[in-house]
């Protein structure tokens, strides 16, 4: 890896790991709170401060994982680490988001008496650890899924402190005690909304799906105008992560040539590739071949 690829990789760790302790922090002060208290809302909140702590060590894992250097066993390191820290990341939230709009829904058909000034101390405290936390790594969330995903919990739960925050408000002056429970329920739609994004983005890559951006009938159609091209099939085309995209194909030739004849044409089919943002390709040329000419195979 080059040095400036290190550098970033070094401070992205340096700031999740300063997230980290953050979280570790606010999550054990508001599960104490939320427990004396009463709050539903405080606990989601310290819920979700502990998912944070638990993708944070993930991403920052994951993050390590991607400096190793590809080996005989492993041919492509493991640049795909960070998509399955994205994954699990994400599909905690989404699990988390169901299981508070479940006891919000509860706690709205039976709402109980709350103790506000914890609630509203602690929310404000939330709010700000959380703020921090998420503006340590906004910045690398907008390239990268696996921070996108650690962004997306931090994030997540400074929401919930303003929900926390505004039920607690509500409660002490106003003695809508049944305005934790709804704060807590419409935070938990949203953000498993934002989750399922990354749930299907990340899903996609580690099935090996068809990148949503590639037009394989269109490449082919291209490929097949070079001259000496009689035929493409068995194409595959997959992500190894958010920036690599893999191209590999059968070339059924017009005639029988030589390899350095054919250096020209794998050049063109290069070129096309690329100007579809496929960077790795592996092309197998043949000449009367008898198989299945099919695109896909």
């Amino acid at each position: 890896m080059h040095e400036t690829g290190d550098h970033n990789l070094k401070i992205i760790s340096k700031n999740l790991g300063l997230a980290v302790l953050l979280n570790i922090g606010i999550t054990l002060a508001e599960a104490i709170g939320g427990i004396i208290s009463g709050s539903m809302a405080l606990m989601s909140d310290a819920a979700h401060n502990f998912s944070d702590v638990i993708s944070l060590v993930i991403s920052w894992f994951a993050n390590r994982l991607i400096k190793r250097d590809a080996t005989e066993r492993q041919t492509f390191g493991f640049r795909r680490s960070e998509i399955l820290a994205a994954f699990i990341n994400s599909a905690t939230l989404i699990f988390i988001s169901v299981v508070i709009i479940v006891e919000a829904i509860l706690r709205l058909l039976n709402p109980v008496s709350l103790s506000p000034d914890i609630m509203i101390w602690l929310a404000i405290t939330s709010i700000i650890v959380n703020g921090l936390s998420a503006l340590f790594i906004r910045k690398d969330s907008h390239d990268n899924l696996n921070m996108r995903s650690a962004y997306l919990h931090l994030f997540g739960d400074m929401l919930t402190s303003v929900a926390v925050l505004a039920g607690g408000l509500a409660i002490k002056y106003l003695s809508w005690f049944w305005a934790d429970s709804l704060f807590s329920l419409v935070i938990a739609v949203y953000l498993l909304c934002l989750s399922w994004k990354i749930v299907r983005l990340s899903l996609r890559i580690i099935m090996q799906f068809t990148p949503e951006k590639i037009d394989i009938k269109k490449i082919a159609v291209k490929i097949e105008n070079i001259p000496g091209v009689k035929n493409i099939h068995h194409v595959h085309v997959w992500q190894l992560n958010e920036y690599d995209m893999m191209f590999e194909a059968h070339i059924d030739m017009s005639e029988d040539i030589k390899v350095s004849g054919f250096e020209s044409i794998l050049n063109e089919i290069k070129t096309i590739l690329w100007e579809n943002g496929i960077t790795h390709s592996t092309i197998q040329p043949e000449f009367s071949v008898d198989d299945k000419k099919q695109i896909i195979y």
